[in-house]
C-alpha cells in the first residue's frame, strides 16, 4: 500500500553513498536475520560483524547470502583485523575474508598498541582487495585524542586508501566522540569533518539523541553507525522527520487561528 500523503525528505535509493546506515550484528541467527531483512533491509546499507563475532559465526555463509540479497555490504569488524596483526596473520584473516566474499574489512587500531603508520600500511594491504572503513579515535574514555590528532589521523587514513573513517563511539556511545553520559563532543566533530566533509565520515552513533544531534546538525543524508538491530527503523523514521527529535515545525504565520484540538 502506497504512502505518499506526508511531505518527506528526499532519501538515495540503494545502493547509497551517504546517508548510510551502519548496524551492528552481535551474533543474531539467520531465522531473525531474515525476518528482520524482510521487514526493514532497505534501511540498512552496512552490517557489521561485530568484533570477532564473524569468526565464531557459524551461519556466516548462509547470512552473507542473505545480506547480499537484500543489497546490504557485510563488514569484518576492527577487531578481528587487529588481533590478526598482533599475532601476524594478517594474510590468512585477508584470505579468509576474502574466500567467504565478505565485500569491506574495517581497519582500527583501539585494541593493540599499533603506531598511525602501521595502521596506514594496514588499510593499504586491505585496500588492495577489500573496500576498507577504518576506525579513528580510543575505547579507552581516559585516553581521548585531541583535536589536532583526528584531524591528523583521519588525513592519512583516507590517504592510505579508506573509503569511510568511522569515528570511535563504541556499543555504549561513551567514549571517542562523545563526552561522559554521551554528550556529544562538537569540537571533535567539527575537527573530523574539517578534513574531509561529512560525507567521507561514519559517525558511530549508537544512541536515539546522537543519532538525532547528527541529523539535526548534517541532514537526513549524514552517515550513522553502530545503530542497534532494534533501531534500524527508528533511525529511517529519525531522518524523515518522523520522531519529534527531528520533526520540523513549519513557521506559524499570523493569520493562523490559535492551535486546539479539532473542532469536527
Amino acid at each position: 500500500m502506497e504512502r505518499d500523503f506526508l511531505s518527506l525528505p528526499a532519501r538515495a535509493v540503494k545502493p547509497r553513498s551517504t546517508g548510510l546506515t551502519h548496524v551492528l550484528d552481535k551474533g543474531l541467527p539467520v531465522p531473525q536475520t531474515t525476518a528482520l531483512l524482510e521487514a526493514a533491509g532497505e534501511f540498512v546499507d552496512i552490517w557489521k560483524f561485530g568484533w570477532g563475532s564473524a569468526y565464531l559465526d557459524r551461519q556466516l555463509e548462509q547470512k552473507l547470502a542473505l545480506l547480499a540479497e537484500h543489497g546490504v555490504r557485510a563488514c569484518l569488524g576492527g577487531t578481528l583485523l587487529e588481533i590478526a596483526w598482533s599475532q601476524d596473520r594478517v594474510e590468512q584473516c585477508l584470505r579468509w575474508a576474502a574466500d567467504a566474499q565478505v565485500p569491506l574489512v574495517e581497519v582500527s587500531r583501539g585494541v593493540m598498541p599499533m603506531s598511525v603508520a602501521e595502521k596506514s600500511a594496514l588499510i593499504a594491504r586491505a585496500a588492495r582487495s577489500f573496500t576498507v572503513l577504518s576506525e579513528v579515535g580510543s575505547k579507552d574514555p581516559e585516553q581521548q585524542l585531541e583535536p589536532e590528532q583526528w584531524k591528523s589521523e583521519v588525513s592519512e587514513d583516507l590517504a592510505a586508501g579508506a573509503w569511510l573513517v568511522v569515528t570511535e563511539g563504541r556499543e555504549s556511545g561513551t567514549v571517542g566522540t562523545y563526552g561522559p553520559g554521551g554528550v556529544v563532543l562538537e569540537e571533535v566533530i567539527d575537527a573530523v569533518v574539517s578534513v574531509a566533509g561529512h560525507e567521507r565520515i561514519l559517525f558511530e552513533a549508537p544512541l536515539k539523541d546522537q543519532q538525532a544531534w547528527c541529523i539535526n546538525r548534517f541532514g537526513p543524508d549524514v552517515n550513522l553507525g553502530n545503530v542497534a538491530l532494534d533501531d534500524i527503523v527508528n533511525v529511517e523514521a529519525l531522518r524523515l522527520g518522523l520522531r519529534a527529535d527531528t520533526a520540523v515545525l513549519p513557521p506559524r504565520r499570523p493569520s493562523d487561528p490559535p492551535s486546539g484540538p479539532p473542532t469536527w
